[in-house]
């Protein structure tokens, strides 16, 4: 976004993540809540995870932090964009390696913390 010349877009993208993503570990690692495949029992994921604990999803997450800035630049693409962040989050579902909570708990924290950057560095 930078590039394109929108450098107050280009800080707050920067700022989203940079407040995310320490919510995100801090959230996923104080309630340590346990994968699918942990937590239930004769449940298989389709893929390994790379961390223990699914609550919140950080795929998810970041999917609707850049979609809040691109649904904001390009306002043309908001439904195509959602629907891909969507689909992010349903993908984890699928794939057994998150609960829909998490889901939905990563699509609330990468908004909030899209809006708030926005707020604070966007006229």
């Amino acid at each position: 976004m930078v590039y394109l010349g929108y450098q107050a877009w280009g800080l707050a993208l920067a700022l989203s993540f940079v407040v995310e993503r320490p919510i995100y570990f801090v959230l996923k690692n104080g309630f340590k809540r346990n994968r699918p495949a942990a937590a239930l029992s004769d449940f298989r994921s389709f893929i390994q995870p790379s961390d223990q604990f699914s609550f919140p999803s950080g795929h998810t997450s970041g999917a609707f932090v850049f979609a809040c800035f691109i649904s904001q630049i390009f306002p043309q693409w908001s439904a195509l964009i959602y629907l891909w962040a969507l689909s992010v989050g349903l993908s984890r579902i699928f794939l057994g390696v998150h609960f829909p909570t998490d889901t939905v708990m990563g699509a609330f924290l990468g908004s909030s913390c899209a809006l708030l950057a926005m707020g604070v560095l966007l006229p």
